[in-house]
Order: structure tokens, then sequence, then C-alpha cells
């Protein structure tokens, strides 16, 4: 009986068939495809059998095998790790049990380097397993060209997620809504979690919409609402997403953005809406690849409350002090 051979539908399912393959082919505990981002090494596709390891879980990139490895300071392959000075002195090792180790640098079209191909194993193996190394450079080149090809079809398909959420905007401002946010945002979430992209969140609530709303009326109200959201939008990047989750609340998402990156975002819109005169309380989070965006909204919203509640308390105080 011949088996079938279906197409790879995606990057993901061809790192897990190559996974899957090379754990047959040479018996390693364990095998990974990873992404490096900054300080951080992510487990994105594992293969386990005794390490314990979960995909997702991120250690330090400088700790690791395959950091010096990609460097030069070691071989791709070492049956013996303990003849390796650069892998003795690697935190890693200390860590954990590694007697033997493989690793091949996934590389994009354009040079750099998204993460590794690579195995540990708790025992030492034969030399015979160095005549591997072809087969495994071969696979690793392959998922480096589904994996680069994805990539630049990500953005195309992110056009296609806003159109579809489209129909889901606030009348208002225009601006997704909270169920547009939502499906957009877990359609980001899929993409961090299996290519390692960072992300981040930035929560706003407005200060002053309630006195407004009591002063002048629901229309100036709805007028601050509207200028606040042609503000927000106005300073973010095209591939990032804002909406108005309701009332005077809005939500942004920075589309692979990490802590510096979110951060430098969350300032230009603070000094954008302060130039505009409207008065707004913030709160940002990076995505940790280990929790999720959904723990970054919700840190982002508690950072936004606490930024409104030392307002208020300066605010008293300084009406206690002027009745002084």
């Amino acid at each position: 009986m011949v088996e079938t051979i279906s197409p790879f539908t995606d990057f993901d399912s061809a790192a897990r068939h190559v996974l899957s393959y090379l754990r047959q082919r040479l018996d390693f505990d364990l095998w990974m495809v990873t992404r490096t981002e900054g300080d951080d090494w992510i487990l994105l596709q594992v293969e386990d059998k005794s390490y314990g390891v979960q995909e997702g879980a991120v250690f330090c990139w400088s700790d690791s095998f395959c950091s010096r490895m990609v460097k030069g300071e070691g071989p791709c392959i070492a049956p013996q790790v303990s003849s390796i000075p650069a892998y003795l002195e690697a935190p890693i090792g200390q860590q954990v049990p590694i007697g033997a180790y493989i690793g091949i640098p996934i590389v994009l079209s354009d040079g750099s380097l998204f993460g590794t191909l690579c195995a540990i194993d708790p025992y030492s193996k034969p030399d015979t397993i160095q005549q591997e190394l072809p087969t495994i450079q071969l696979l690793a080149k392959l998922l480096s060209s589904i994996l680069d090809n994805e990539l630049k079809c990500n953005q195309q398909v992110r056009e296609i997620e806003r159109m579809e959420a489209e129909a889901m905007t606030d009348s208002l401002t225009e601006l997704y809504n909270r169920r547009g946010w939502d499906q957009l945002l877990l359609a980001e979430e899929r993409r961090c979690q299996c290519y390692g992209h960072p992300a981040g969140v930035i929560y706003i609530d407005l200060d002053n919409l309630k006195p407004i709303n009591d002063t002048y009326g629901h229309a100036a109200g709805d007028e601050l609402i509207q200028n606040a959201a042609k503000t927000i939008h106005a300073t973010i990047r095209k591939q990032d997403i804002v909406a108005r989750l309701g009332g005077d609340e809005f939500a942004v998402l920075g589309v692979e953005c990490n802590y510096q990156k979110i951060q430098n975002l969350a300032w230009r819109i603070e000094t954008a809406l302060q130039q505009a005169e409207i008065q707004a309380s913030m709160g940002y989070a990076s995505r940790h690849p280990s929790q999720g965006l959904s723990v970054a909204c919700q840190t982002a919203d508690e950072r936004m409350y606490a930024s409104k509640h030392r307002k208020r308390s300066k605010h008293g105080m300084s009406n206690q002090l002027r009745c002084v």
C-alpha cells in the first residue's frame, strides 16, 4: 500500500512533519523549531520525549548552544558536547543535561536570522550522526523557504482580515468596535504563537468626557471622542490596529512591535493627544510569548486605570491644598 503524501498547508504543519521525521530518523529526546527575538529564545514547535519543555516556552538566547553555533563558536552537530568548549561554557548546559546537540540556522531571504532547527539529547551519540548534516541542512532550508513565503503573505492576510472586520465598526468614530477588536486580536495571537512575533497593546481612556457631557451636552462629548479617534488613528503605523472598545475607551494593537517599539508608540500617541488638548490616561504592555495577548491586554488595562487613579488622587490633593 502506497502512503498518500499531502502537501503542507503552512509553516506550522511543515515544521511539525520535519520534527516528527527527524525524531524517527535520529533518536534525540528533544527536537525544536525556535525563534530568536531580542534576548528571547522562543520554542515554537516541539517534539519532546524526556525534557518536559512545552511550546511557547522562553529561554535566554545568549544561554543557548544555538547562539554559539550561529556565531561559529561551535559545530552544527556535536555528538559529544563534552568535547566542545563553547558548549560546555553555555549556561543552558548547566540547567538541563545535554550530551549531544544538533543545530541549524533558519535564515530568511533577506539574510536575517529567524531562529533554529535544533535537537538535544541527554547522552552522547556516535560520530556517524555527523553524516546526517546535509539532510538536516536541506530540511532547514525548506522550512526557511516556506516560512519566508508565508511571512511575505502575512500582510495580505491581515488586509483580508481587516476587510472582513469592516462590518464590525463603531458608527461614531469609524474605528473597529469591541467585536472587531476581539476578532483581529485573536488572529494576530495565532500568528504570534506560530512565528514568535512580538506584539504590544495600548489602552487609552479619556479623562474628561463626563464633565464635558454634563456641562456642554453629549454632542460636545461625541466631538471629543471623534477628535481623539482621529488623533490616535493618525499617529499609529499602517500595520497597527485601533479600536473604540466602548464609551471613552480606546485600544491599539502594535503589530510585530517589541517592548521598546510599543513604548515609543504609546509616547507618540500621548504627545499627539496632548497637542490636540485631549486629556487621557494610558497603559501599555508587551506580549510575553508564554502568556499571549490576552494577558498583555489585561496588564495594559490595569496600568491605564492605575494612571487614571493617580491623576484623580493628585487632583484631589491639589484641591485640598487650595482650600488650606
